[in-house]
């Protein structure tokens, strides 16, 4: 917007007509220091081995290696996008004025790949900062279908991310959070005009979009943890080459040790009537009605039912 050099207006009077401070066109921002980036690696480490801790009992882990205080916990895991996943207030909240819609997945039985599709936003340390991270997953086969990288937490990356996807296939339904990104009119737009169902998250119930969970823990310890990335550029050559890895080669149990890629290519062609993935269970023994192609694991833990457990594989000649 601001024109610096060689700029016909002088930046007084660019500032002026703007509206803005002339002292702030010189604002150099002040990079993260070490404490900062120690203790949010430390919160990020956390956070994905204990998922379900909230801010209090993540300050009481980093509490027994340094000093630090609860809010400066609860202002480091907004800013990296944290939040428990169990029932808890106002965890996730959505744009102000902004249409929230219902959670369509309850009890729905996934029928192949583009049934579900599910996205979210996670956070990626780097050496010195740290990057966030957003992708698009086919429920069904765990196939990635787009992602993309960027160091703030502005719209258009996650409009890039589905824009992508939707170039690749359209889903039945698409899931997601009830955050700013999610709730904002010009994802919901996005989606509206490819006639895709959208649902959200219960507030608070991030068990509601479980399979993208269990992608960033995978990212996170397979690759991000393993590398320590000391530049953007070579975040994302690390995270291109896993995701390669993740959606072509890497055998996912809950598949019957095939390949993402593999079930989300092959099950497109599927034909009318091929059984469906059980989502949902009842009782204290859960089965999963799974594809005789496959083992499918598709069973997403209800924050608000207790007695659930995670359905086992179950294997099929």
């Amino acid at each position: 917007m601001i024109e610096h050099p060689n700029a016909e207006l002088s930046l007084q009077l660019q500032a002026e007509l703007l509206n803005l401070s002339r002292a702030s066109l010189y604002y150099v921002p002040v990079p993260p220091g070490p404490a900062e980036l120690y203790t949010k690696r430390r919160i990020d480490e956390i956070y994905t081995a204990r998922p379900f801790y909230g801010s209090r009992k993540i300050l009481v882990e980093l509490r027994k290696e340094m000093v630090i205080n609860r809010k400066t916990v609860q202002r480091h895991m907004r800013e990296m996008g944290l939040a428990a996943i169990v029932p808890g207030p106002h965890l996730s909240q959505p744009a102000p004025k902004h249409r929230v819609f219902p959670y369509l997945l309850r009890g729905l039985k996934l029928t192949g790949p583009n049934h579900v599709w599910g996205i979210d936003i996670t956070y990626i340390r780097l050496r010195a900062g740290w990057l966030y991270l957003v992708a698009v997953l086919d429920w069904y086969s765990r196939y990635v279908l787009s992602w993309e990288l960027d160091q703030t937490l502005e719209m258009p990356f996650v409009l890039s991310a589905v824009q992508r996807a939707l170039s690749i296939a359209t889903p039945t339904i698409c899931n997601s959070d009830q955050g700013s990104h999610f709730t904002s009119p010009h994802y919901l737009n996005l989606l509206q005009a490819a006639q895709v169902q959208i649902s959200m998250d219960g507030r608070g119930r991030a068990l509601d979009n479980i399979f993208t969970e269990r992608l960033w823990r995978t990212v996170k310890y397979e690759e991000v943890y393993v590398h320590e990335y000391d530049s953007p550029r070579e975040a994302r050559q690390g995270l291109t080459s896993y995701f390669q890895f993740y959606n072509q080669e890497r055998p996912h149990q809950a598949l019957a040790y095939r390949t993402p890629a593999q079930v989300y290519f092959a099950d497109k062609a599927a034909p009318t009537g091929t059984p469906a993935v059980d989502m949902w269970t009842t009782g204290t023994a859960p089965v999963a009605h799974i594809s005789t192609a496959a083992t499918m694991t598709a069973f997403i833990p209800d924050s608000t039912k207790g007695n659930r457990t995670l359905a086992q594989p179950i294997f099929v000649s």
